[in-house]
């Protein structure tokens, strides 16, 4: 047989059965009710994140060989099933972000627990604990198996041994056994080889098909009876437990289980709310019924004018006295509402005005522009025809005094009469 690892991890039955979580008082069947619960998070969030079948039995050989040395109590399932599948992702080299493996074992915990699922927030305080604690874990993994964590798995020596043995009708029934094998604490007492051996025997005896005891077969590949036998009854054990649920046993507070907790405190609170809640009429027709709502609805509103009326400022006797009678008064909000129109009204008149005046100004404007302009055009025609420019210019400036002076229509008409005189002296 060419072995290719150098694999020493094994313990014997003596040693399981003084392991660590029965140091802390926890029992076989705790034990073992543990270690399976365990391996069904691994295998069940293995599917969900889409890893191959050798990273679930890689974590899971992980977390037998973890809970060897370390107590249940001492370290919580649901955080060393995580973190177990983290790093045998990274091992078979088909890594998962941290992310992705929270938020599985998050949507697990709720649906195993029977809680509404809520979204896992990845910026919350929660998350950020939470995957402290994973790689926090994974470290810790790492220590106690003194970074030796390559695994030989049986399921490589199945399809070898069935093939020499002309047997390969037994393949898919001796892999389904090697799965639940892994379950069990098989892969921490026994060789690859071994467990091979004790799968294929098993499902041959299934189905009822014989193997060559003549020499015997088990001695082709390196196995004796007994550890073959042992793997058959463990298997057998194994079926006849009912599933495994999850039992708190870890002394130190964790933050795994303080959102399950939490989500059972809620819960709770809400049903006692919903049993504290009065009820109107147990045994009541729909008509009753709606009249009781809108009476209680009524009595709402009156306690809500009575509270406002109480929050409001109490006035002085005689200031009182004259509100209440302005109040009582039903013409006092129209003569209100008729003051505002007639404000209203002023404040639009004022505008108009204003329009009008901007609109004036704007007339006398071009009114002056367009005498401008006759202007340029006499002067133009006055040096043409030969005239001395100092009369234009003259001219020119007084007419401009002029139009400054006085009105538009004014200035024009008292400039025809000037230039009309100098032109005709003996007139």
């Amino acid at each position: 047989m060419i072995y290719t690892v150098i694999d020493t991890f094994y313990l014997t039955d003596e040693q399981l059965d003084n392991s660590p979580s029965r140091k802390d008082g926890i029992d076989e069947s705790m034990e073992t009710t543990l270690r399976i619960y365990g391996c069904d998070l691994i295998q069940e969030s293995g599917i969900l994140l889409r890893l191959p079948q050798a990273v679930m039995a890689t974590g899971q050989v992980l977390f037998h060989r973890f809970y060897c040395k370390k107590s249940f109590a001492g370290s919580n399932v649901k955080r060393v099933a995580a973190s177990c599948v983290w790093l045998a992702s990274k091992l078979e080299e088909s890594p998962r972000k941290s992310k992705h493996v929270l938020m599985v074992f998050h949507r697990m915990e709720c649906r195993r627990e029977n809680l509404p699922i809520e979204d896992f927030d990845p910026f919350s305080k929660k998350y950020s604990e939470l995957k402290m604690d994973l790689s926090r874990t994974e470290r810790l993994l790492l220590r106690e198996m003194g970074f030796i964590c390559h695994v030989e798995h049986p399921h490589k020596f199945i399809s070898n041994y069935l093939a020499t043995l002309e047997i390969l009708e037994l393949r898919q029934e001796a892999w389904n056994l090697a799965n639940d094998s892994l379950r069990t604490s098989l892969c921490v007492r026994f060789k690859s080889e071994v467990v091979a051996c004790g799968v294929v025997y098993a499902a041959a005896c299934r189905f009822q098909i014989p193997l060559p005891e003549s020499p015997p077969w088990w001695k082709a590949f390196d196995a004796d009876k007994s550890g073959i036998e042992e793997v058959c009854r463990v298997l057998a054990h194994l079926y006849s437990l009912p599933k495994a649920q999850y039992v708190h046993v870890c002394k130190d507070g964790d933050s795994w289980d303080s959102q399950t907790q939490a989500s059972k405190e809620n819960l709770s609170n809400g049903a006692a709310n919903a049993t504290k809640t009065p009820k109107v009429v147990g045994n009541q027709d729909a008509v009753g019924f709606k009249d009781a709502l809108i009476k209680v609805a009524l009595d709402k509103l009156k306690e809500s004018k009575k509270s406002d009326d109480e929050i409001k400022p109490v006035p002085e006797d005689g200031d009182g006295k004259e509100e209440t009678a302005i109040k009582s008064k039903p013409g006092h909000k129209t003569d209100a509402n008729g003051e505002r129109n007639r404000e209203k009204e002023r404040e639009r008149a004022k505008v108009r005005d204003r329009g009008r005046d901007s609109d004036w100004e704007r007339e006398q404007e071009k009114e002056q522009e367009r005498e401008r302009d006759k202007l340029k055009e006499r002067s133009h025609r006055a040096k043409e025809k030969g005239k001395d420019s100092g009369y234009s210019e003259k001219s020119r400036h007084h007419s401009s005094r002029g139009r400054s002076k006085y009105p538009s229509s004014y200035s024009s008409s008292h400039k025809k009469e000037k230039l009309r005189h100098r032109h005709h002296p003996y007139a």
